[in-house]
């Protein structure tokens, strides 16, 4: 498959200290792909690398074959990066509606609508529909911040798709969310547009090998195995880092 995305030796430094160790990733178009490893092994600061948060100390992250390393995330945001954090992200004194709407705005402007009114019209068609399609339609004009916790998680979702993405970023977004709302997000993330490929952190097996056709693994900064989610349940040092759980 075309790589969307290229991670080669990344590495990133905090003094002595080696978050990351030379990782290579490459994400390819529509692919749905995770990150998983024990804790500390270098899971989110991989994402703080690819969504520009986070320079390496060496390495180069390139987007649809285009060099980003040095943008920071407006930048890739605008090149069709979108990341929804571990923490839901949302701006809870504004509704749901409004959350969604700051971020259609940008991509309103982008698509040529120069008229503040037209502007405002086309981010907000884009609001509702997005919110329709979380299954938030009907709460759209409730504070964000009265929402319960995997509310706020579809409006984050709602605001990352506004940008129309090319890559959503993940990290861990089963996090607090029960059984039924970890269902309810594979449905969802199974059903996007192949338009947009996936990459996300989770700790959550379940979740990665029903959704994800890719895994690669991560242990004290540096890749331990990569391939599909049979081959990694079948990996010896894959099981002997997670020691159990891995099914």
């Amino acid at each position: 498959m075309t790589p969307l995305l290229t991670a080669e030796a990344v590495t990133v430094r905090y003094g002595s200290l080696a978050a990351l160790d030379g990782v290579d990733l490459r994400v390819a178009l529509g692919q749905r792909h995770a990150l998983i490893g024990p804790n500390g092994a270098g899971k989110t600061t991989l994402l703080d690398v690819l969504a520009g948060a986070t320079r390496p100390a060496a390495g180069r992250v390139r987007l649809a074959g285009r060099d980003v390393t040095r943008l920071g995330p407006a930048a890739r945001a605008r090149r069709g990066v979108g990341r929804i954090h571990q923490r839901p992200a949302v701006w809870g004194s504004l509704t749901a509606r409004e959350n969604v709407l700051v971020a259609a705005l940008p991509r309103a402007v982008r698509t040529g609508r120069w008229h503040p009114a037209a502007r405002r019209r086309a981010a907000g068609r884009t609001a509702d529909a997005l919110l329709a399609r979380v299954g938030l339609g009907d709460l759209a004009a409730v504070p964000a911040g009265q929402l319960a916790h995997g509310q706020r998680r579809q409006v984050e979702i709602a605001v990352a798709l506004a940008g129309r993405p090319r890559l959503l970023l993940l990290d861990e977004p089963a996090a607090g969310l029960s059984a039924a709302e970890v269902g309810w997000l594979v449905e969802f993330l199974r059903g996007l547009p192949r338009a947009v490929a996936v990459l996300l952190v989770e700790h959550r097996l379940d979740l990665v090998y029903a959704l994800c056709d890719t895994v690669t693994v991560l242990r004290d900064g540096r890749t331990l195995a990569a391939g599909s989610p049979a081959e990694i349940r079948a990996s010896g040092p894959v099981r002997e880092a997670y020691a159990e759980g891995m099914t």
